[in-house]
């Protein structure tokens, strides 16, 4: 189990007309298909706490307000093979309570579908995270994951 919760179990990608964007517990992925042979001088990307802005060879793809804080100066963006521009933004709140329904408050909102296929990966996940000893990157979950699932903080131990 040497490999991340994510590379074992799969992405729950959020489909956009520029590519598609995901999360885990911790962090947002954003994938941008761009046109082949694109050059990081062609890029302007922004990175802030609760704004991005991406513009390709001087065309905007999008900018807005997140839908929840990032710590900024973790934030990053890569060129990947000229054709897709990848930015990792590191949450505030790291906890499977916080699923992003949306990327910005204005859109590239997950359809309910896909919103609760997040939630469920995000509780898995933070299970795995709470026993490292299991396996949960093929589990099935069903009742009480809204939310992050079940708080069993105030048991015994």
């Amino acid at each position: 189990m040497s490999a991340p919760f994510e590379e074992r179990s799969g992405v729950v990608p959020c489909a956009t007309p520029w590519g598609q964007w995901y999360q885990t517990l911790e962090e947002v992925f954003i994938e941008v298909q761009v046109p082949p042979g694109t050059r990081a001088q062609d890029i302007q990307c922004g990175l802030q706490s609760r704004h991005v802005a991406l513009a390709v060879g001087g065309r905007e793809i999008f900018k807005g307000k997140l839908f929840d804080s990032t710590i900024a100066d973790e934030g990053t963006w890569t060129l990947e093979d000229r054709k897709m521009v990848r930015i990792v933004l590191t949450k505030t709140k790291r906890d499977a309570a916080n699923c992003w329904t949306s990327l910005l408050e204005s859109g590239y909102a997950a359809d309910p579908w896909v919103q609760d296929q997040m939630q469920r990966k995000l509780t898995l996940e933070r299970f795995q995270k709470e026993n490292p000893g299991f396996d949960f990157s093929g589990a099935e979950i069903s009742g009480n994951y809204t939310k992050g699932g079940p708080d069993f903080s105030n048991l015994e131990k």
